[in-house]
């Protein structure tokens, strides 16, 4: 383990699996105490063994993005417990919906993408950024999408959704400049997680870990700049 991280407090969206999993692992091994947040407390519990077991210290936090008191109650965890700090909030969890042309993609399915991988975000940084502003000091990430930049057949919705993410992304970093709080987005392209369609074990994917290092990257740069936008591709095509 390495302490570049000592005494912060990150908060890990869809940690319970995947890249989620993964960012959660790096940011405890490099000492910061990490509240994994998710809907499955079970897988939760996996990934809070495995980093108590590495050494790091983690707490299971229940989460729905689609519900604003869950996220409320997030805050008021850290208010309570971790002395109002969230030093690194990584805006991690979110859903495809892939395989469908738009005009057969449900309204309620629509509701439910767009909640989860914009609303979700949106009332993450509302929740947890003015902890940020008190402490002038904070990093806020948010895992998009190759698909924000780029046209995705049979995923338009998802597509949507990652466009409006980095726009977020790009607007709020201005708002929060000028309280010490970095903003970033790291856009992969495809991971190897079974996201969407297909199942994991692909090694010419990008990995989790890949990921995750991008985000130890992005949290430990000089404090005089800061990595707008990360781009993450695969070295061959899967």
């Amino acid at each position: 383990m390495t302490q570049e991280l000592k005494d912060q407090i990150a908060v890990v969206t869809g940690a319970a699996r995947g890249i989620g999993a993964a960012i959660s692992q790096q940011l405890a091994s490099m000492g910061a105490t990490v509240l994994l947040a998710a809907r499955d407390q079970s897988k939760l519990r996996e990934v809070q063994s495995q980093i108590q077991s590495a050494g790091g210290t983690a707490h299971i936090a229940q989460l729905d993005l689609l519900d604003e008191s869950s996220i409320l109650s997030l805050a008021d965890t850290l208010k309570a417990r971790h002395n109002s700090r969230c030093d690194i909030l990584v805006n991690n969890a979110g859903i495809g919906l892939l395989g469908k042309p738009l005009t057969e993609l449900t309204p309620t399915d629509w509701d439910t993408l767009m909640g989860t991988n914009l609303r979700g975000p949106y009332l993450m940084i509302r929740a947890l950024a003015p902890l940020m502003i008190a402490a002038n000091y904070g990093h806020i990430i948010n895992i998009s999408s190759l698909a924000g930049r780029n046209p995705l057949p049979n995923g338009a919705a998802y597509s949507a959704s990652k466009w409006a993410l980095n726009g977020l992304t790009y607007s709020v970093a201005e708002e929060l400049r000028p309280h010490n709080i970095r903003v970033s987005v790291v856009a992969p392209g495809s991971v190897d997680t079974g996201f969407g369609r297909g199942e994991p074990g692909n090694p010419r994917k990008i990995q989790p870990t890949d990921i995750a290092h991008v985000v130890a990257t992005l949290v430990t740069q000089a404090p005089q700049s800061f990595i707008s936008e990360v781009l993450v591709r695969p070295t061959q095509k899967p």
